[in-house]
């Protein structure tokens, strides 16, 4: 079964993310500036390249991959959480190329903005602080083990 904690839903943000900005670290900087500790965010918009990854659980790492060309941000679903003392945005994009091919994966730097709108909600209660865990190889939410 899955753990799960219930949060109230507090301040809802919406932003334009910058112009050549990393969208990673722009997301990062939106949390940080705006003093969340835990949200959902969500994201559509267009980048002028992407570096996605693709978590290999036998040799617990990353994969990247790097697409050096424009792309449609079709899709980020993601969360704020604290990891290590310090605000971490965990999310998963879908792209798709001139011809409507698909790419997707966990968001990478560098990832550069072309345009973007975001729809981030703060969720208030404990944070959802990230912990190693040992059986996946992966920081995950530490109170919903």
């Amino acid at each position: 079964m899955a753990r799960s904690r219930q949060y109230q839903s507090g301040r809802v943000f919406f932003a334009r993310l910058p112009h050549k900005g990393d969208l990673l670290e722009s997301l990062t900087k939106l949390c940080t500036e705006n003093e969340l500790s835990s949200a959902f965010i969500c994201a559509i918009g267009a980048l002028e390249n992407a570096t996605v990854g693709f978590y290999d659980q036998k040799a617990r790492s990353y994969k990247t991959i790097s697409v050096d060309e424009p792309l449609e941000l079709a899709s980020l679903v993601g969360n704020l959480s604290i990891k290590d003392g310090q605000p971490m945005v965990h999310a998963h994009v879908v792209l798709s190329t001139e011809t409507g091919e698909t790419i997707g994966g966990h968001l990478m730097s560098p990832t550069i903005v072309f345009s973007g709108e975001v729809f981030a909600v703060e969720l208030c209660g404990e944070p959802l602080v990230r912990e190693f865990d040992e059986p996946t190889g992966l920081a995950l939410w530490a109170a919903l083990r």
